[in-house]
């Protein structure tokens, strides 16, 4: 594939395009355009593709190719030998130096030594390994404090390459020496990551910036590393039968976006886009990116100042809650995969900072992935089916994201899924956290014919390592109990066909209207900060009275008019009692039998009037005009209509049956 990069072009966007404008307002555009026998995909940006001094001429962007890979390393067999004995020998000395702890009784967990040992193991290894290193870092419940504490150091605290390097890199990309595209560059990098070191500098603006330069041989290193782990799963998937998951799909979905990762102007853009998303959401920040100082082994970035969320004393010192910030994370991280789909898929503690007034900034945009959205309504269907503990439809929904195959028997797998969710039965599914699930699934899927899709992988990394974040802060923090009212918000405002068909799974059962998960459904809403009353009153009007919903319709006329009959019965059986009263006949105050349920009914109505009330958004004062807005609704007249209908014909009913009767 051939790529090249152009500036802002007036030509118009074509169908096979797509792009949008950054928040200077500059158009982007990526087109595929036939070129010979390949595909050459152009991308226009608005950085300034030239200096004062010259043109730059733009290297092509990489794109992971698994086959050319493979055809590479097949021929360089030598090579591959020398990197996996580099790979197994310190590996080996170091798991043999942990086995002689063990044997002399040495306290394995506690021996900041080994831990060190490790930390430089991952290290030397290379950047694929340094980031699982990352990934661990982020897991108090699974890593001892010791290691915790040296994993952490490899989010940017890494051994840095000489000055000289990254300057050749700055001039080489951005045409020009350092000193002639800054005012100010801090002396040594600020922070050194396992893809490249950052330096803080200042444009001849005046803006403080962050200047990332990508580490020399790069792409050498990360490639060959895949093409050993890719043999490995493929010799795995074929050989061992218990493995049923896509393994080398998923490795070749890590390698898409390693390869992203280091492309600076595919991140960059990846920033513009997660700014467009979510860079209105409360209390979140995403930094500018200075197209004109960036390209691909250099990104030139807004400088933010701020704190790792896991440095809790010093965030606490400066008046901030990092809990608030973690469930601010929780949020904007629901609605990257349950609304957008575009999620930021490595978000380590370095790429989370507390800034000084209190907002939660998003750093590092390399590796972000994409989930479709029948992805992503299927996550809220199993979401709403294990609440609603409906193992026959989640067994189904795992069908719909492609873990099983259509033409698997899930006779077993449906009791094996509430086995999982056993634990739960006394409690709400909220307070199970993701690792336990993840764990409990992981088992589940190693004994069934479950396959692991690819996108999944990265999914379960961002949930986890996010929920390892969370944990750290706050040992009793449950992400699942922060995230209901997100799914909650959704149900019940969402216009999907598919979440209407999980809302209405979720309030009947065996054609009865249950009334407490709507309850609940609406106790939860209220926490969520999208939700507002003349949202949920608008969009549930329009709901009710379109074809989607007409089954929720005819069983809600149903109800009304049994808590209308209810209500009638309620009066006149009141009034008989105070004339029975009054003239000094005996009278038992004691509601009929046959209108328990009923009773029951109108309780629930009272419950749910209160809920509304104290929701976001209710006013009385504007309570007037909207209902005179509602009334001239044609739906709501013609729902209207049918209750009077029904309950006109239930009346006409129990009068010619009493007269029949008498």
């Amino acid at each position: 594939m051939i790529v090249k990069t152009l500036p802002p072009s007036s030509r118009p966007i074509q169908e096979n395009s797509r792009g949008g404008t950054n928040r200077q307002g500059e158009l982007y555009v990526t087109e595929v355009v036939p070129e010979a026998d390949t595909e050459a995909l152009v991308v226009r940006s608005p950085r300034l593709l030239a200096t004062q001094k010259q043109q730059v001429t733009e290297p092509e962007m990489l794109r992971y190719n698994a086959v050319e890979i493979v055809r590479h390393y097949q021929n360089k067999p030598l090579l591959v030998l020398r990197r996996i004995f580099a790979v197994l020998g310190p590996t080996f000395s170091f798991i043999f130096g942990l086995w002689l702890d063990i044997r002399r009784g040495v306290v394995v967990k506690n021996d900041r030594r080994r831990a060190v040992q490790l930390r430089e193991l991952l290290t030397q290894l290379g950047p694929a390994y340094i980031k699982i290193g990352q990934a661990l870092s982020t897991r108090p419940d699974l890593v001892p404090p010791v290691y915790l504490e040296e994993l952490t150091r490899l989010q940017d605290q890494l051994p840095p390459f000489a000055n000289e390097i990254a300057y050749q890199f700055i001039e080489e990309e951005l045409g020009a020496p350092p000193a002639e595209i800054y005012t100010e560059l801090s002396p040594q990098p600020i922070a050194a990551a396992s893809l490249g070191q950052v330096y803080k500098g200042k444009l001849k603006t005046g803006e403080e910036v962050a200047i990332k330069v990508q580490r020399p041989d790069l792409r050498e290193r990360i490639t060959i590393d895949l093409y050993i782990l890719r043999r490995l799963a493929g010799w795995v998937q074929k050989n061992v039968k218990q493995v049923r998951s896509d393994l080398v799909g998923i490795l070749d979905e890590l390698g898409d976006r390693i390869f992203e990762e280091m492309d600076y102007i595919h991140e960059g853009e990846n920033a513009e886009r997660f700014f467009q998303l979510y860079g209105h959401i409360k209390d979140i920040y995403v930094p500018k990116i200075y197209w004109e100082y960036t390209n691909r082994r250099v990104l030139t970035m807004e400088w933010i100042n701020g704190t790792k969320l896991t440095q809790t004393a010093e965030i606490r010192a400066q008046g901030i809650d990092a809990r608030y910030l973690i469930e601010v994370g929780v949020q904007c991280s629901l609605r990257q995969l349950l609304e957008h789909g575009f999620f930021h898929a490595d978000p380590h503690p370095g790429n989370l900072l507390a800034t000084p007034d209190g907002k939660l900034a998003y750093l590092d945009f390399g590796m972000m992935s994409e989930i479709k959205p029948p992805q992503r309504y299927g996550l809220i269907e199993a979401i709403v089916h294990v609440v609603n503990r409906d193992f026959e439809g989640l067994a189904n929904d795992y069908v719909k994201l492609d873990f099983l195959s259509p033409e698997t028997d899930l006779t077993p797998i449906i009791p094996a899924f509430a086995r999982v969710f056993a634990d739960a039965q006394g409690a709400s599914v909220a307070e199970l956290n993701i690792k336990s699930i993840t764990d409990e699934l992981s088992a589940l899927m190693y004994e069934y014919p479950f396959r692991v899709p690819p996108y999944y992988a990265l999914i379960i990394r961002s949930l986890v390592t996010l929920e390892g974040i969370a944990i750290y802060i706050d040992p009793d923090f449950k992400v699942l109990s922060e995230a209901y009212p997100y799914v909650s918000k959704r149900l019940l405002t969402d216009p999907a066909p598919q979440l209407r068909a999980s809302l209405q799974d979720l309030l009947f059962k065996d054609g009865r209207f249950r009334w407490n998960r709507l309850e609940n459904l609406l106790k939860n809403a209220r926490n969520n900060q999208d939700y507002d009353f003349s949202l949920v009153l608008n969009q549930g009007i329009d709901f009710l009275s379109s074809e989607r919903g007409a089954f929720i319709r005819d069983k809600l006329v149903d109800e009304s008019v049994n808590g209308l009959d209810a209500l009638g019965k309620n009066v006149l059986h009141n009034l008989t009692y105070l004339l029975r009263e009054r003239v000094g006949l005996t009278a038992v105050n004691e509601t009929p039998a046959a209108t328990v349920e009923q009773q029951q009914t109108l309780e629930h109505v009272r419950r749910i009037l209160d809920i509304l009330r104290e929701t976001r958004g209710f006013d009385p004062a504007q309570l007037a005009p909207q209902i005179a807005q509602l009334l001239v609704n044609p739906g709501v007249q013609r729902l209207g209509q049918q209750i009077a209908n029904r309950f006109t014909q239930k009346a006409i009913a129990k009068l010619i049956r009493q007269l029949l009767a008498s």
